[in-house]
């Protein structure tokens, strides 16, 4: 079991988009693992893994009340968003200490590949679609104080410094 440390917020990381995976081999597999265990350490529902400074296009989402339920996530892209929004407070490790509601699509549908390496698309509603967007945000280069407005952001960005140190 590896907890990995997270990338603290302003780092240029957060803001880069990461590359895709080209396949899944043991390596990616591990990495995914190592995720697991940071998302389950936090403890949080979701992980990309951009936020802990590796700048592939991996996530794992994990919102089951019993956990051990991870998704694990290659290349995800939203293919499908519903109309119908969903309001949620999120939170980052990478930010620590502040929280926002965002509100995002209520359902989404996503490709990806998974731990086979196999193309899988996959329906995810309420707090498991929140976080699968969360994720992508991150994977993109976008955190969700992004859909903030920039009066709001900072004041979060200058309450976590405090919190940090």
């Amino acid at each position: 079991m590896t907890v990995r440390p997270f990338v603290p917020y302003p780092d240029k990381r957060l803001r880069t988009a990461a590359e895709p995976v080209a396949e899944i081999t043991d390596e990616i597999r591990e990495i995914w693992t190592d995720m697991i265990d940071t998302m389950d350490a936090m403890p949080g529902v979701g992980l990309a893994a951009v936020q802990i400074g590796v700048m592939q296009r991996l996530a794992v989402v994990d919102c089951s009340e019993e956990r051990g339920q991870a998704v694990r996530m290659a290349n995800p892209e939203i293919l499908h968003a519903s109309v119908q929004p969903r309001s949620h407070e999120e939170a980052s490790p990478n930010l620590p200490g502040v929280h926002a509601k965002i509100e995002r699509p209520r359902a989404v549908t996503v490709t990806y590949l998974d731990e086979t390496g196999a193309q899988v698309e996959k329906d995810f509603v309420g707090l498991w679609a929140t976080s699968v967007q969360h994720q992508i945000d991150h994977l993109n280069g976008k955190m969700y104080i992004d859909h903030l407005s920039k009066v709001k952001r900072d004041m979060l960005v200058k309450k976590s410094k405090k919190f940090q140190g």
